[in-house]
């Protein structure tokens, strides 16, 4: 395992997100925090698919698809349903897929189809109050994201202090199938979608 961490501006995602979740009405399913960051890790893995690879029986593979586990707190342990081909599916669709493989699993009623074939995976401990964690890869895929609580913090633009969200990221990689720059390189491109949201919609 190798590590690279950074800090991500979510005030406009936020932002993106209410407004969006406003208009699902009250049938519409709604978007959380964790299904922009599906979605932007989906899009960054598409331009940097080093990081959408595996090591296994002596071999690397790269991965043709982007199938995107979640981890899932269960009251006996965690499992990892996988959101497959998450590079092109909408927003709203991967939250869609998203709460009905949560309620799955913490029923009790995965299918193992709903949790294998993972090619990276995102662990977010948002919700928790958890400042930073480093998570530990899934095997066989080369790279797993964390995801730490949002806080409000002054931050300078224009040589003026401005209250904005800020989430960490860290990203823990296998050094056997990809570098430290490429990861960094993966993170800079979830920060700037992240910073950029309507991206995401495309």
């Amino acid at each position: 395992h190798f590590y690279v961490s950074n800090e991500i501006d979510v005030t406009d995602a936020l932002a993106l997100r209410k407004q969006l979740n406003a208009g699902a009405g009250e049938d519409g399913v709604k978007i959380s925090v964790n299904d922009l960051v599906i979605k932007a890790c989906a899009l960054a893995l598409e331009k940097f698919p080093d990081v959408n690879s595996s090591f296994g029986d002596g071999q690397f593979i790269h991965h043709q698809h982007i199938n995107i586990g979640i981890a899932v707190d269960i009251p006996n342990g965690l499992v990892v349903p996988v959101i497959r081909d998450a590079n092109i599916k909408g927003v709203r669709s991967i939250a869609r897929e998203a709460k009905a493989l949560v309620e799955k699993a913490r029923t009790g009623k995965l299918a193992p189809a709903d949790f294998t074939g993972g090619t990276f995976s995102i662990s977010n401990l948002g919700m928790m109050d958890v400042t930073n964690f480093v998570p530990i890869i899934n095997p066989p895929e080369a790279a797993i994201l964390a995801v730490s609580s949002a806080r409000k913090v002054f931050v300078p633009i224009n040589d003026q202090p401005v209250l904005r969200d800020i989430m960490p990221l860290t990203v823990s990689a296998d050094h056997r199938v990809i570098y430290g720059a490429a990861v960094a390189r993966f993170l800079q491109e979830v920060k700037r979608l992240l910073q950029n949201p309507y991206d995401l919609l495309g």
